[in-house]
């Protein structure tokens, strides 16, 4: 990729250079996942987090019509301010913006994109997207997928989101050759609630054990991620019953409004928080800083 359209911050470059750990970081659960300022303080504790564990953030996102890979603090405070008027890029976007020199909230997909061109290896989120309740009709589902079957990374997160068909996830990760990883479980978590009643392929205790798994994914040249599936911490998940009542009401006003495509699931997680009485915000919150600690700890074993 042409670097007139990739900027990396001197932190991560020098990071970069002598193979220290890094972990990227998205930007769309700042400006589309959470309400100002919870977004901007869950972002620069989870940059916190990753580098008390001994790694070097990189918080992904576009500005002025540039990938940035390492954003500041002053960049992520804007991300959090402009919220929904900054655009959300997954990969059919990036072009667009890109020509534009427009700013962007980048996807799992587009993260990892940007990642990807940087050299970094391990990326930590909350919820990956995944294939949408309904899609046998619709056809509604995320460019993450792909971009998990495409891109060499290791993806850590709480499973899909729980808005999603779950089922039909999972299918769709092992058509694509996706290895879901339980993060000392067997079963997927499911984003809210530690469980799904789904198995994962693999069962992996260490952080050591993920590593190695990788790079031997990596020494095998095949493409494409490991995406671990970490639990929410027990004291922050919610009942399983409550969330699902939750998710059911959010998706039947979706359908009523006409809602699609990439607003879903800013519009669900907003609608779920509202039902929920902002219980499900602290849940996001909390597995987010989960996952961000599990990534860090992999990116440093990545580097010994």
């Amino acid at each position: 990729m042409n670097s007139n359209y990739l900027t990396i911050s001197e932190e991560v470059k020098t990071a970069l250079e002598n193979n220290q750990p890094v972990v990227a970081l998205e930007s769309t659960i700042i400006s589309h996942g959470m309400p100002y300022p919870q977004n901007v303080e869950m972002a620069m504790q989870v940059e916190k987090i990753i580098r008390d564990q001994g790694a070097v953030p990189a918080t992904v996102c576009m500005i002025n019509g540039k990938i940035v890979v390492g954003a500041s603090a002053e960049q992520i405070d804007y991300l959090g301010k402009s919220g929904h008027n900054i655009p959300k890029a997954s990969r059919r976007d990036l072009a667009i913006l890109l020509s534009k020199n427009s700013d962007g909230a980048t996807t799992v997909a587009t993260t990892m994109i940007g990642a990807a061109l940087a050299g970094i290896k391990v990326f930590a989120t909350g919820g990956i997207g995944g294939v949408h309740r309904g899609a046998e009709s619709t056809m509604d589902i995320s460019a993450d997928l792909e971009e998990l079957a495409n891109t060499d990374m290791v993806v850590v997160c709480a499973g899909a989101k729980s808005i999603l068909d779950l089922g039909l996830t999972l299918e769709y990760l092992e058509t694509k050759g996706v290895p879901v990883i339980g993060y000392q479980t067997e079963e997927l978590p499911a984003f809210y609630t530690r469980k799904s009643g789904f198995k994962v392929d693999y069962r992996m205790d260490s952080p050591a054990e993920i590593a190695k798994a990788f790079q031997t994914k990596s020494n095998l040249g095949m493409k494409g991620s490991l995406l671990v599936a970490n639990p929410i911490p027990e004291a922050y998940s919610m009942d399983a019953a409550l969330i699902g009542e939750a998710i059911d009401e959010a998706v039947e006003d979706a359908k009523d409004r006409g809602i699609h495509g990439k607003e879903t699931t800013p519009f669900l997680l907003a609608k779920i928080k509202e039902i929920t009485e902002g219980n499900s915000l602290n849940s996001n919150i909390q597995l987010v800083y989960n996952n961000a600690a599990l990534a860090a700890r992999i990116a440093c074993e990545l580097e010994k």
